[in-house]
């Protein structure tokens, strides 16, 4: 089943006539995904791909029945485009953008609260149903997609969207498919951490284990081990961790703009000791998930 997106999600492209989301429209398409509109304000009228490009989203959602949103403009127009979107109604969203001035970030993400928005990233590749939809760059070209994803049930959740696509691949190849895989986003605030995604893998009759992407730095794997112990998570979790050098090289610097080592409970050691006490396996390389995968399936 998996979680978030199908295959009649219906969304729409916000700066669809830029570059990259020219690239990216096309990918989706060629994907099977529902791209039902795009917006560049001055641009109405125009089309990417066949897909109709409109001034605002008003106009779109007048027309068709829209169920998330790719941001994908510039960072100083984040915070306008995602409230454009979710004051039309719209559902979910998922911010491709980064370097999105953090006051702005956290303004989006209050007013999507309030107005019961589910939003991913800011600075992520988007989430993927294999087989069924993909939303956002994940994955790359359809081709590419396509060869490293397949359906299944195994979830996946990281903050890079390259090591996302690197753990689908890993487990595509030992035979194990996935039921949704989301790249969360790598900026300090983002709108659904793994904690906050987990009670909808926990929901998913189509999810049997998931797999996580973690570094040293940030408060997200302490918070999803107290999930897991507290709610008795029925999954099985495989995390995978790079990074572990830094707490030899105090100063180093590493990953993502998110995963800063404030103290000695962002550390390599005491994130790994945290998961081991929920738990959670945690795989020394990438090659050694699909077999932790399956042993925690028995």
């Amino acid at each position: 089943m998996g979680i978030l997106i199908d295959e009649n999600t219906t969304f729409i492209i916000q700066g669809i006539t830029g570059r990259e989301a020219v690239n990216m429209t096309r990918e989706c398409l060629d994907y099977g995904s529902k791209v039902v509109g795009g917006v560049t304000p001055g641009r109405g009228g125009r089309d990417v791909f066949g897909v109709p490009v409109y001034d605002t989203i008003k106009e779109i959602v007048a027309r068709e029945k829209v169920d998330g949103s790719v941001i994908t403009v510039p960072a100083p127009f984040v915070r306008d485009a995602a409230f454009e979107a979710i004051e039309n109604g719209i559902k979910l969203l998922v911010i491709v953008t980064e370097r999105t001035p953090r006051y702005e970030v956290a303004q989006v993400l209050e007013f999507a609260r309030l107005r019961g928005t589910r939003v991913i990233g800011p600075n992520c590749l988007g989430i993927i149903t294999p087989g069924k939809s993909k939303m956002g760059g994940i994955g790359g070209p359809a081709a590419n997609t396509k060869q490293a994803y397949k359906p299944g049930r195994i979830g996946i959740m990281s903050r890079s969207g390259g090591m996302t696509t690197e753990i689908a691949n890993s487990l595509t190849a030992a035979g194990l498919g996935q039921s949704t895989a989301v790249s969360i986003g790598g900026d300090p605030l983002i709108g659904s951490t793994y904690a906050e995604l987990m009670p909808l893998f926990e929901a998913d009759e189509g999810t049997d284990a998931l797999v996580i992407y973690t570094e040293p730095g940030g408060p997200m794997d302490a918070q999803l081990s107290l999930w897991v112990k507290e709610n008795r998570s029925r999954l099985p979790i495989v995390a995978f961790m790079a990074g572990k050098f830094m707490d030899k090289m105090p100063g180093m610097r590493f990953g993502h703009a998110g995963t800063i080592v404030e103290g000695k409970a962002d550390t390599a050691a005491e994130k790994l000791e945290r998961l081991a006490e929920a738990g959670i396996s945690v795989a020394e390389e990438i090659s050694q998930i699909p077999d932790l995968v399956r042993e925690r399936l028995g």
